[in-house]
């Protein structure tokens, strides 16, 4: 486990398949690095990229494999579903995002890749979100 090694919540993760080619190019640019994701990223991406996307089920494959490779992927535990909940009620965080940041937490990450949690926020002093897309 480094220290250096960056947590990639599912909604940035998707800019993969998206036609929004600067942000997909962003989120490539990022996997040239060592990163972590959990089996929940894996599971929520498999479910937006079947039913909102509609890709196959061999396409969904690819793609995750492609994740797998580049990302270290981390088990859901009961230790972070009983953090979880002490983290959202602490920062009024959903409990799926909570559970994400348990996660990373746990992991030993010190950076939270997320497009739709609060910039530059820091999680127990360990931990510091930051949107990819945002400029500075």
């Amino acid at each position: 486990m480094r220290d250096a090694e960056a947590f990639f919540d599912t909604n940035v993760l998707l800019y993969l398949l998206s036609a929004d080619t600067t942000r997909a190019d962003r989120v490539e640019e990022l996997l040239q690095q060592p990163g972590v994701v959990s089996v929940q990223v894996l599971n929520e991406f498999a479910a937006v990229a079947s039913r909102k996307l509609r890709l196959s089920w061999a396409e969904i494959r690819e793609v995750l494999a492609a994740i797998r490779r580049v990302c270290r992927t981390e088990p859901l535990t009961a230790l972070d579903h009983d953090r979880a909940v002490e983290l959202a009620a602490r920062y009024r965080f959903s409990f799926y995002d909570s559970l994400i940041l348990a996660t990373a937490l746990r992991a030993g990450c010190t950076t939270l890749y997320a497009e739709d949690l609060k910039h530059r926020q820091r999680i127990d002093d360990r931990l510091t979100i930051i949107n990819p897309f945002v400029q500075g």
